[in-house]
């Protein structure tokens, strides 16, 4: 165990989770939501190590917002070597391990961290303090997988047409990708996230980490900040939603969500994914007008329901010590050996589990 990790990990939890003392400015909260906290474990085995063997794990958002606060992370890695690291551009929270020739590589990760539901009433003026200018220009900025011009600024001229403000045209690209998209069961994963590819090819369908990109490429087009928040379900929906929790084995339980920053309310949480998530499988499958499609609908323009953990912001990710490229984001836990990177989502070389549990 790892002594200042364990320190904040202990410290933290025993004072009891209450309302974060460090949360960045321009976040709106919501007073009223009870904080629940959490404990997920990730066990990572490599079943095929070649030469030196490296995996990555990560971790809770290591700023605290007001949906969620983070209470450490302990980690184990056997005879390998590890730390913690956070990556350069985006903050995301990181745990490594490597292994030399001849180790069988095993990690595991327990994170603690507790979140409330977060809403933000667009219906009335917003007060929040304005973010600072440096962040606002980050998420401004086109990525690998999400260019702001060419086709995805055509397309999203389009789609604003006669807007005027920012939450006018937050609003309707968050629609035209709800009434447009869909949820594609078939896509391995979450997706990948290649926005050049799906406005190119008008393929609208996909799975979170392409349809919530697709959101965040066509604000950043407008000059809008946003920006893709990678994480998992961690408990099931106490709003009626079976597709829209899970508890217990996590595993594939991966989720992206999107923030848009608006002038007065900061960042404003949205979802178009999980409105076409509960249109494909609740119930074997709802309308677009249905009252639970609509009410989804409604409420993830503005609110989520946190049985989620929010791991990070990034995109185009440089591993610590890896050598072979970067990763379009960091969702699910990674691994290169001799052999070149590992899929994550291929069991038979690169085996992982998630669980999570409610702690109070």
């Amino acid at each position: 165990m790892h002594r200042r990790d364990f320190l904040r990990f202990t410290g933290l939890a025993s004072a009891g989770f209450a309302v974060p003392s460090v949360v960045s400015p321009a976040f709106a909260q919501q007073p009223s939501a009870p904080w629940r906290l959490y404990e997920v474990t990730t066990r990572v085995e490599v079943l095929k190590p070649a030469g030196v063997t490296r995996v990555w794990v990560p971790t809770p958002l290591v700023s605290d917002t007001a949906y969620l606060k983070a209470f450490g992370n302990t980690y184990h890695s056997g005879s390998g070597a590890s730390g913690f690291t956070t990556d350069d551009k985006y903050g995301a929270g990181i745990v490594w391990a490597e292994w030399a020739e001849g180790a069988q590589p095993v990690l595991e990760v327990k994170s603690r961290f507790a979140t409330r539901d977060v809403s933000v009433d667009l219906s009335q003026p917003g007060y929040a303090s304005p973010e600072q200018g440096a962040v606002l220009a980050r998420y401004l900025q086109p990525t690998e997988l999400m260019p702001t011009d060419g086709a995805v600024k055509e397309l999203s001229s389009s789609i604003v047409k006669g807007a005027r403000t920012d939450m006018e045209k937050a609003r309707a690209i968050y629609d035209w990708i709800v009434e447009n998209t869909h949820r594609d069961g078939k896509v391995r994963g979450c997706g990948v996230g290649d926005v050049k590819f799906m406005v190119e090819n008008k393929a609208w369908g996909g799975k979170c980490a392409d349809l919530n990109a697709l959101y965040v490429a066509l604000a950043r087009a407008e000059g809008i900040p946003a920006r893709d928040v990678y994480g998992v379900r961690v408990g099931d929906s106490a709003l009626g939603y079976k597709s829209l929790g899970k508890s217990g084995d996590i595993t594939k339980a991966q989720h992206c969500r999107a923030e848009v920053y608006l002038q007065g309310h900061g960042w404003v949480p949205v979802d178009p994914a999980d409105v076409r998530k509960v249109i494909l499988e609740e119930g074997g499958g709802k309308r677009i007008d249905d009252p639970m499609v609509v009410a989804a609908r409604k409420r993830l323009f503005g609110s989520w329901e946190m049985n989620w953990l929010a791991y990070n912001y990034a995109h185009d990710v440089q591993l610590p010590r890896a050598t072979r490229g970067k990763v379009g984001f960091f969702m699910y836990p990674q691994c290169e050996t001799a052999k070149g990177r590992l899929d994550p989502l291929d069991p038979d070389n690169f085996r992982y589990t998630m669980t999570s549990r409610e702690v109070a």
